[in-house]
């Protein structure tokens, strides 16, 4: 299995634990997270990938990136995991030019949108068009 399956595999477990509706086949998540501007960053235990999270440049908004994708499977959560993820992608798109990260959430999902908030985001105004966000957020980057 390549690099891109690994991801993918990982990614749509993320999609059926959160009941993502607008979700992106093989393809268009190769064009979204493998690009230059872009990234997907895994954690793996003991050669078992446990966790991602993807970052994606938003065109319409200057030097800022998106947040995606953030899973950690249930029984690896507590481990600062997360955090170790979160971490690895703040410090790439800060170190690449950007200089806002945005992420939209649900509002049942209420240990994520604690977990940004503990890191530093802040509710913003909404940035895009995803039907099933009811949170956004922000975070300036140093």
């Amino acid at each position: 299995m390549d690099e891109l399956d690994t991801a993918y595999e990982i990614v749509r477990e993320y999609y059926e634990a959160v009941d993502v509706m607008v979700r992106e086949d093989r393809e268009g998540f190769a064009r979204n997270y493998f690009a230059d501007d872009a990234g997907l960053w895994l954690a793996s235990v003991n050669g078992r990938i446990v966790g991602c999270i993807a970052l994606r440049q938003l065109a319409h908004l200057a030097r800022s990136g998106e947040i995606k994708r953030m899973y950690v499977r249930p029984e690896y959560r507590g481990k600062g995991i997360s955090e170790a993820l979160l971490k690895s992608l703040e410090d790439w798109a800060s170190k690449h030019g950007c200089r806002t990260l945005y992420l939209d959430s649900k509002k049942d999902l209420i240990p994520a949108i604690r977990f940004y908030r503990r890191h530093g985001y802040q509710f913003c105004e909404r940035y895009n068009e995803n039907p099933q966000a009811t949170i956004f957020m922000r975070k300036q980057l140093p």
